[in-house]
């Protein structure tokens, strides 16, 4: 069997985001700076800027939103082949407020109805798809729509039942789920599926009824996964997998400027260092120093260091 091409695939919603450029109420804001967003294309960026090879697949319009993304993410070496562009659709976008105290900003989210919504099996290349050796998968994609969960069950399935590894972090998003039992039952139904089960605190208590890391852990691994990695903010994670479990602790950061997108740079460090070969407490400390940078940015991907970055900080690589 000829090597994957891919290291990783990912699937899900692409969104151009305007970041407020001064505090304050969003309405009151008069200028905004143009990013990219999305819990899967955040983790994807990452792993490309790592020298990882990645795909993505999506949808998205033809507007000039559309075009936007599709440039950032091939600009940033992304596999974006089978990025359907449907000139009927319409892309997502949304709004963050600036803060300045460390709180999570304001998101206004406007993706109703987006061209992403209407994925579903009919986008999944499943010989693109098994191509690679690592599917990341999130609650997001799956919580757009009903096609969209469809989609994400099938896909992390097919990669679990040929072999291949399955990230999955829940990134709960409750405004996109009818009810939070709805959504409890489908993460936790999801997490069946994955290797790698990379719940935040919060997250975890919620989703088990368990409130330490070592009973939310459990819970999962029970269940099959591999290894669980729970996020624990400032204080690092608590790791517990095949050969063991602990904690590793957070990096100190000197000025938190804005906590969206540091679990994505965490899965970023914990994916990367295990598709490298490092151990867990590696991979986690990997995790843990990515997460830091994060949150010392206003926007969602610019804290993702590159592979020379890594290197230069001296962790293990």
């Amino acid at each position: 069997m000829s090597s994957p091409s891919l290291d990783v695939i990912t699937f899900g919603e692409a969104m151009m985001l305007l970041v407020a450029s001064q505090p304050g109420p969003l309405e009151g804001v008069e200028s905004f700076h143009k990013r990219t967003a999305g819990a899967e294309t955040n983790v994807a960026i990452g792993l490309a800027r790592l020298g990882l090879r990645v795909g993505w697949a999506s949808r998205l319009g033809t507007d000039s939103m559309g075009r936007y993304l599709l440039a950032a993410m091939a600009g940033e070496g992304i596999d974006c082949s089978h990025v359907v562009c449907d000139p009927l659709q319409k892309t997502g976008f949304q709004f963050k407020g600036c803060v300045t105290d460390g709180s999570d900003p304001p998101v206004e989210y406007h993706r109703k109805g987006s061209a992403a919504s209407h994925m579903g099996l009919a986008d999944i290349d499943i010989p693109w798809l098994l191509s690679a050796r690592h599917l990341h998968a999130t609650g997001v994609f799956a919580a757009v729509s009903s096609s969209t969960l469809d989609a994400a069950r099938q896909t992390m399935t097919l990669m679990h039942e040929a072999g291949r590894t399955v990230s999955f972090d829940p990134n709960l998003r409750p405004t996109l789920w009818a009810t939070p039992e709805r959504m409890r039952e489908c993460i936790n139904e999801l997490s069946t599926h994955a290797d790698w089960v990379l719940p935040g605190l919060e997250e975890g208590r919620f989703l088990t009824g368990h409130t330490s890391p070592q009973d939310i852990g459990a819970f999962y691994r029970q269940r099959g996964a591999a290894l669980v990695v729970v996020k624990l903010g400032s204080e690092g994670a608590y790791f517990d997998g095949e050969a063991g479990c602990g904690f590793v602790p957070g990096y100190p950061v000197a000025k938190v400027v804005d906590t969206v997108g540091a679990g994505d740079g965490f899965a970023v460090g914990v994916i990367s260092a295990l598709l490298g070969g490092l151990s867990v407490p590696e991979a986690v400390q990997r995790g843990t120093w990515i997460g830091a940078r994060a949150v010392q940015v206003l926007g969602d991907s610019e804290g993702l260091p590159t592979r020379q970055e890594l290197i230069d900080s001296g962790l293990p690589t």
